[in-house]
């Protein structure tokens, strides 16, 4: 059942306005003539390798993080009560050729990010005894993933949305199952993208979006039919700055 909006939550929730279409603002630049990430470092085992041992690298901070942090929009949650930690699973899929990420369409009628693709996640339970159990729950919970068929390979820095939340981003080899039973509350359709069109920065466009309260950049990475942009192509991107040393 769909909750009414309480004036508390209002308060703290700064988001896009009702019916804003991210795929209808204009490409700001093309990230081109960034890096590319080497293609013997896509491998299963070169991942591991990576996430074992790290190089020295800088995570993206994005206009939305940035907008979080200025706000003060986690600490006002807080103030009234709410969870503010949650974690996705970035699920890598073990396929013959080569890798590809798993990746969920949300229901159009959910209060926070409707409609928008994202990874399988979400708020920590009071029963979690870490961002990996969140994860695996959650994906367990909005696709049927089994979480026997998952190899948590490492985790990306947080990540701050402007629905209140710091998100830990779990990365996860994934043996692929042949069907996924969906929560159909939350999840609309699950769909995969393969992982070296998403690390190719030429597929990586800044769109910029002007407001009167000013303009705001953010990432997005179209997909044959599908517009992944936000929180998830934020993340892709950490995960692109990863490898791409």
């Amino acid at each position: 059942m769909l909750k009414t909006p309480k004036p508390e939550e209002d308060a703290i929730h700064v988001a896009a306005p009702l019916g804003f279409d991210a795929q209808a603002i204009p490409i700001h630049e093309v990230c081109g003539d960034q890096p590319k990430v080497a293609k013997d470092l896509q491998s299963p085992e070169a991942l591991k390798a990576r996430f074992r041992s790290p190089p020295n690298w800088q995570p993206e901070i994005t206009d939305e993080n940035r907008h979080v942090i200025a706000a003060d929009i986690i600490a006002k949650r807080q103030a009234v009560g709410k969870v503010t930690k949650a974690a996705v699973l970035i699920p890598l899929l073990l396929k013959e050729d080569g890798l590809w990420v798993l990746l969920t369409q949300r229901t159009n009628h959910l209060r926070d990010h409707a409609g928008q693709i994202s990874f399988p996640g979400g708020r920590m339970d009071p029963e979690d005894q870490s961002t990996n159990d969140t994860a695996l729950r959650e994906s367990e919970e909005e696709i049927g993933l089994d979480r026997n068929r998952v190899e948590i390979i490492g985790h990306l820095p947080e990540y701050l949305t402007v629905s209140g939340y710091s998100v830990t981003p779990v990365v996860g080899l994934v043996q692929a199952q042949a069907e996924y039973v969906l929560d159909e509350f939350e999840v609309a359709d699950v769909f995969e993208v393969p992982l070296s069109f998403l690390l190719d920065p030429a597929n990586h466009q800044v769109r910029l979006w002007q407001s009167e309260q000013g303009g705001r950049r953010f990432y997005s990475m179209p997909y044959e039919n599908r517009f992944i942009w936000g929180a998830t192509a934020g993340m892709l991107r950490n995960l692109y700055h990863l490898l791409k040393v």
